[in-house]
C-alpha cells in the first residue's frame, strides 16, 4: 500500500495516539488507585477488629472498678460493724464462750485469706496493666492471654468480695455471741483490735493511712484506686484505637473518592476514543 495514502492525515494519527496515551495513564491510575483502596481497606478492617478487642477490654475494665468499688463499700461496712461491736461490748456483760474463741479464730483465718486475695488481686491487675500496655505497642501479645489474665482478676475480686460477706457474718456473729459475755473490758479490747487490725489503726480515732499500711481496709483502698486507674489506662487505649480507626476511615473514603473519580474519568476517556 502507498505510504502517501497511509499518512494522508497525521493530525488525525497524533490525536489518536494522544487519547491512547490520555486512557492509559489514566489506566495506570486506576490501578494505583484501586491498590491504595485496597491497602486502606484492609487497615480499615484490622483496626475495627482491634476496636472491638479494646471495646471488651473497655467493658472488662469498668466491671473491674464496679466490683473494687463495691469491695471498697463492703470494707466500709466491715470496719463499721467492728467499730460498732467495739462500742456495744462496752455494755456487754457475759463472759467469753468456746464458741466465740472458735468465731475469733476463724475470722482471723478468714483475714488471713483476705489478705492472700487482695495481694493477689493486686498482682494480676499490676499484670494485666502491663499487658494491655505492651498489647498498645505489640499486637502479636495474645490476646487471650489478656482474656484469661481478666478472668483470673474478676475471680479473684469475686473472692474478695464472697470472703468480705463472709467475714462480715463473722463480727454479726460475734455480736450476738460479746451480747452474752459477762467481761466487759474484755469485750472491749477484743472488739477494739478487730477494728485496729482491719483499718490498721493505733488508735480508733485516727485517720485512715494507705501509705505502709497493709490492713484489709487498706489493701482493698488500693485495690479500688488500682481499678480506677486500670479503667483509665484502658479507656484511653479505646480512645487511641478508635481515633486510628477514625482517621484510617478518612482515608478509605478519600481514596474510593479518588478511585470514583479515575474511574469515571477513564470511562470517559474509553467513550471518547470508540466515538472519534
Amino acid at each position: 500500500m502507498d505510504a502517501t495514502i497511509l499518512n494522508s492525515n497525521p493530525k488525525r494519527y497524533g490525536i489518536t495516539e494522544k487519547k491512547k496515551a490520555d486512557i492509559d495513564l489514566l489506566t495506570a491510575q486506576v490501578t494505583d488507585a484501586q491498590a491504595v483502596v485496597d491497602q486502606q481497606t484492609t487497615v480499615v478492617g484490622s483496626l475495627n477488629q482491634k476496636s472491638i478487642k479494646y471495646q471488651g477490654y473497655l467493658v472488662d475494665a469498668e466491671n473491674y472498678r464496679t466490683q473494687a468499688k463495691s469491695n471498697k463499700q463492703l470494707v466500709d461496712q466491715v470496719v463499721q460493724n467492728a467499730l460498732d461491736l467495739s462500742q456495744n461490748s462496752e455494755i456487754a456483760f457475759s463472759k467469753m464462750t468456746i464458741a466465740n474463741d472458735a468465731t475469733e479464730e476463724v475470722a482471723k483465718e478468714v483475714t488471713d485469706l483476705i489478705n492472700k486475695l487482695i495481694y493477689s488481686v493486686e498482682i494480676i491487675n499490676k499484670l494485666s496493666n502491663l499487658v494491655i500496655r505492651k498489647k498498645v505497642l505489640n499486637p502479636l501479645i495474645s490476646d487471650d492471654l489478656i482474656t484469661k489474665i481478666n478472668n483470673a482478676g474478676t475471680d479473684a475480686n469475686n473472692a474478695v468480695a464472697l470472703t468480705l460477706v463472709a467475714l462480715k457474718s463473722i463480727f454479726a456473729s460475734q455480736s450476738l455471741s460479746l451480747e452474752s459475755e459477762a467481761a466487759t473490758a474484755l469485750e472491749q479490747k477484743q472488739a477494739l483490735n478487730l477494728y485496729l487490725t482491719l483499718t490498721g489503726k493505733k488508735n480508733q480515732n485516727d485517720a485512715l493511712v494507705l501509705e505502709g499500711n497493709n490492713s484489709i481496709q487498706a489493701l482493698i483502698y488500693k485495690a479500688n484506686d488500682e481499678a480506677k486507674a486500670n479503667y483509665l489506662e484502658a479507656n484511653s487505649a479505646n480512645d487511641e484505637t478508635t481515633r486510628q480507626l477514625n482517621v484510617a476511615t478518612i482515608n478509605l473514603n478519600k481514596a474510593q473518592i479518588e478511585l470514583n473519580s479515575l474511574q469515571a474519568a477513564l470511562a470517559a476517556a474509553n467513550a471518547a476514543a470508540l466515538a472519534s
